[in-house]
């Protein structure tokens, strides 16, 4: 990465208190936003693991995973969706030698060949955090949603916590941004139909771009 555009991140996080440098009990200075984003940046870029960089930066496992978890949500925030968990689409993946007997269960008339749906949840940098693949693509995507773990965690109770603010209002539920098809539930976000005052004209532009996300990493698989 250039020095530009890394100074250009750590500035535009640098709106986060937790990401300017503090002083401790003793007076002391703490990690810099430098430090901080570059502990962030690696552990995304190369997958290391949260003690990998403490001789290189002088920074804790703890500190690390929380330096992590903070630079997520501030990009996230940066990005103009607080609480967005990600972008929620399928696609369909050509099954050539598919058995003959199986071709009527797994072929659609828009696709014209087999095919095997994946459901897909990805971020900004292209991370995939929920797959769920296999479903037979004459399925539509409700169907997928169906039959699809993406809420057995929240079901559970160990579903992602988060808590963001959107007009003076707190949230403690995140959602996803989808397309028409899916159902009007409370975890999905998606964009009106025919918009026409400026503000939903404007939301429907920032959320069609927002769900770009999930096109590009189907399209890089």
């Amino acid at each position: 990465m250039c020095r530009a555009l890394f100074l250009r991140i750590v500035n535009a996080v640098a709106s986060d208190p937790y990401f300017q440098q503090r002083t401790d009990a003793l007076g002391r200075p703490g990690f810099t936003s430098l430090q901080k984003c570059t502990v962030a940046i690696c552990m995304l870029a190369n997958g290391g693991a949260a003690d990998q960089y403490d001789e290189y930066l002088r920074i804790a496992e703890s500190t690390s995973l929380e330096c992590l978890r903070r630079f997520c949500r501030a990009i996230i925030q940066l990005f103009g969706f607080p609480g967005m968990l990600g972008s929620l689409d399928c696609m369909h993946w050509p099954w050539k030698n598919c058995p003959t007997a199986w071709q009527g269960a797994y072929t659609r008339g828009d696709q014209g060949e087999p095919t095997i749906i994946l459901e897909a949840v990805a971020s900004q940098d292209l991370w995939i955090w929920h797959t769920f693949f296999g479903t037979p693509g004459s399925n539509n995507y409700i169907n997928v949603l169906n039959n699809s773990t993406l809420f057995n965690d929240r079901l559970q109770g160990m579903g992602v916590s988060v808590t963001y603010q959107v007009n003076n209002a707190y949230y403690t539920s995140g959602y996803y941004l989808t397309d028409g098809i899916y159902p009007n539930w409370p975890v999905f976000v998606k964009s009106p139909t025919h918009p026409t005052d400026p503000k939903g004209k404007r939301f429907k532009v920032l959320q069609e771009a927002a769900r770009k996300d999930i096109e590009r990493a189907c399209g890089v698989l």
